[in-house]
């Protein structure tokens, strides 16, 4: 073809146009989808749409073609022929058929289209019907389903269109509490499968420790230090000044005690797998800490994180003094190394997650284009976009649309 010549237009069945609905059903088994085409390519008809799934080796599959054209030299039409064809080519592998007339294509989706995934531990059939219903609820319509992860959570994703994404959110997250489950809305589009910078919190997040109770527990103050961060996380005291209290407690531990404190961190489950598997899909991950320095340094080495910013213990003559230099990273603080970081990443806010369980993770969580409340306190999980309730950090990736089938081939991968 020259470069002044262009292709055809694919034809694009109108309203009027005659349609044939293919449905077969049975036992999956190699071969089935190559022979319905070829059965169907004796009629001369075009594919609209095809659907396929397969569920416990029982295969549903959908083809909507075109309606064969009158055979020459009769008055009458093909489509009888091609459905006693089909019919009896199902039959012979033991399969059910289905044909139905209609016009047209599938109708038009409504405007606004979204992902809600669902992780449940167990999914129940109750919470897949209440999570349905109030998506009907709001005037959406649920255009497909399918299952991204059967362990460690049974984690779903319903496609829907018709409802705004923030509408779907507000009804559907009250919902999830009641039934004790984690859903996540998020908008459909391009931006899903771009390329994003996650951020995450690192006490009780990216690990399963508070690094000061881990410092205070050398200092023989670990009870006290404990109940100034559990205030400090529920909101009720202001992080700096609980900072600089905890802190002080501190003063004169000897400076080894911070590659003991290093070897007693231990990563959250799924924490590994999270950062390798957005590694590998080109992500950048960054971790803010209102901790310290002399641990986040290490896990950046460690996991080969992009980002890492956190508060510095002072250490003067091989010895804690009990304060802290240079900038506080607080509340306010994440929310802006989370910008800093996207400027520097070259990646919007937009497209943007931060995961974190304390308050003092809300501003960073509001400010992402998704903010995720891990394992988090009631407030923090009220806040957030969406929350994600079970003991894996890597469940997070089923709510960027990643399954774990995924997830599992890329750790075969060299590299």
């Amino acid at each position: 073809m020259s470069a002044s010549q262009t292709p055809p237009a694919t034809a694009v069945p109108g309203d009027d146009v005659p349609t044939l609905l293919v449905k077969i059903f049975g036992k999956d088994r190699p071969g089935i989808t190559a022979g319905l085409f070829d059965t169907l390519a004796a009629y001369s008809v075009d594919v609209v749409d095809i659907e396929q799934m397969v569920t416990r080796g029982r295969i549903t599959l959908c083809a909507l073609v075109t309606a064969p054209s009158p055979a020459e030299g009769s008055s009458g039409t093909s489509e009888g022929d091609l459905r006693a064809t089909v019919h009896s080519w199902a039959e012979s592998l033991n399969l059910q058929a289905e044909i139905i007339s209609g016009r047209g294509d599938n109708r038009p989706r409504g405007t606004g289209r979204s992902h809600v995934t669902v992780l449940g531990h167990p999914l129940t059939a109750e919470t897949a019907a209440a999570i349905a219903a109030a998506i009907t609820g709001t005037g959406g319509n649920i255009d497909r389903i399918f299952r991204l992860a059967k362990y460690p959570v049974t984690a779903v994703e319903f496609a829907v269109s018709g409802a705004a994404t923030e509408a779907l959110r507000s009804v559907l997250a009250p919902e999830a509490a009641r039934l004790g489950v984690d859903v996540a809305v998020v908008a459909a589009g391009l931006q899903r499968r771009a390329q994003r910078l996650v951020v995450m919190d690192v006490d009780s997040t990216l690990i399963q420790d508070e690094v000061i109770e881990l410092f205070a527990a050398h200092a023989g103050c670990e009870a006290e230090v404990a109940e100034v961060t559990a205030a400090a996380m529920r909101g009720e005291l202001d992080f700096e000044q609980s900072l600089h209290a905890r802190v002080e407690l501190l003063g004169g531990l000897d400076a080894s005690v911070v590659e003991a404190v290093r070897k007693e961190v231990r990563l959250t489950p799924g924490a590994r797998t999270l950062v390798r598997t957005l590694k590998r899909l080109g992500y950048q991950v960054g971790v803010v800490s209102g901790g310290f320095t002399q641990v986040t340094d290490a896990l950046q080495e460690e996991l080969g994180l992009d980002f890492a910013s956190a508060n510095t213990l002072e250490i003067v003559d091989g010895k804690l003094t009990g304060r802290v230099t240079g900038d506080i990273v607080d509340r306010a603080g994440k929310a802006r190394l989370l910008r800093e970081f996207a400027q520097q990443a070259g990646v919007p806010l937009a497209q943007t997650v931060a995961i974190g369980d304390g308050a003092n993770d809300l501003d960073m969580l509001n400010t992402a284009g998704l903010g995720v409340a891990f394992n988090a306190k009631p407030v923090v999980r009220e806040a957030a976009h969406t929350a994600v309730n079970v003991p894996f950090l890597d469940t997070v990736l089923y709510l960027l649309g990643i399954t774990r089938e995924e997830v599992e081939a890329a750790d075969t991968l060299v590299g």
